[in-house]
């Protein structure tokens, strides 16, 4: 049988760092303001670069880990809810800059659980037999579709980009998922509504800019979020224990701590960054699992068994239990 496995990761941010402070000299906010109620310190903002422009670099990041060509690329899934156009897709943009001429590309859009949505539709591409290589990355722009007049979203989200080759293998490293959508409470949690435009339709107004009900969404993460996550880790004969390391997403500290009680286990356990980069949507979990390969904390030999898990918009939650 042929399995999937993370072979290597990256992660990509622009290089303009926004501090609270510096919000507060735009709005009627403060750095205690934002601190107190979501851990949030600073976030990365693009000046230039696109969506695609970040998952490009980590692309070649990846490309340049494993050594390989871009040729022997087979497919790239971007996750994204802030791509450059509806088409081309990011992916395809992506696909055109590396040089990947044999990849097929697309992009999958499921907020913040893009990554992990992605992650489990790859690893059964790979798993076909079918293909060897693929490249799964989670990639924002969210800058471009707040309203920065308004202080409870503007100061909660962040740009930046990160990703995972994934590479068939004879050992099975991905153990278990679920994946969760509930459209009926999609209004929690929206962004860039496009209205009807066409001579035959009356005048319907876009929704640009992304709205949440910071409440609702919070009180989802806390209770479907960790109640799909306990189950999981019941159905797959584990005790949460045993796992090493949960890599959720990055959207509040305080929400990481009341998961982390749920859940039974130390907060040791759930590492956090959002206090550097906010609330990044599909690139959350693969900047934070690049950064704890970086710090050694993940050591992708194998020998730990690693809980992603991302929920946002749609609503959508989803996790994978993986060995790394």
């Amino acid at each position: 049988m042929v399995f999937a496995k993370i072979s290597q990761v990256a992660h990509y941010v622009p290089d303009q760092v926004v501090s609270n402070d510096d919000l507060a000299e735009i709005m009627d906010t403060s750095d205690e303001w934002i601190s107190s109620r979501t851990g949030i310190l600073r976030r990365h903002i693009s000046r230039d670069e696109t969506t695609s422009d970040l998952a490009t670099v980590v692309a070649q990041r990846l490309l340049a880990k494993a050594n390989l060509d871009a040729a022997e690329i087979d497919f790239i899934v971007v996750a994204t809810i802030t791509p450059d156009s509806l088409m081309p897709s990011t992916a395809a943009r992506v696909q055109a800059n590396i040089g990947a001429s044999k990849a097929f590309a697309f992009d999958l859009t499921a907020a913040c659980s893009g990554f992990v949505f992605a992650l489990a539709s790859a690893e059964k591409y790979i798993s076909s037999g079918m293909y060897q290589r693929g490249l799964v990355i989670g990639s924002e722009t969210l800058s471009k579709v707040l309203d920065w007049s308004d202080r409870s979203t503007s100061v909660l989200f962040g740009d930046g980009a990160g990703g995972v080759l994934l590479e068939a293998s004879d050992q099975k490293s991905f153990l278990a998922e679920s994946l969760f959508t509930d459209g009926s409470r999609g209004s929690s949690l929206e962004s860039c509504y496009l209205g009807l435009s066409s001579p035959y339709s009356e005048e319907v107004s876009d929704r640009r800019f992304l709205k949440m009900d910071g409440r609702s969404v919070f009180d989802f993460a806390i209770r479907d979020v960790t109640k799909s996550i306990q189950k999981l880790i019941t159905d797959a004969s584990l005790e949460a224990e045993e796992i090493d390391y949960f890599l959720l997403h990055q959207a509040n500290d305080r929400m990481l701590d009341k998961m982390s009680k749920k859940l039974g286990v130390s907060r040791g356990k759930i590492p956090a960054n959002m206090m550097e980069y906010g609330n990044t949507s599909a690139a959350s979990i693969p900047i934070l699992l690049s950064e704890c390969v970086e710090n050694h904390r993940i050591r992708l030999d194998g020998s730990q068994k690693i809980l992603l898990t991302g929920f946002g918009g749609g609503l959508t939650w989803g996790t994978l239990l993986v060995t790394i």
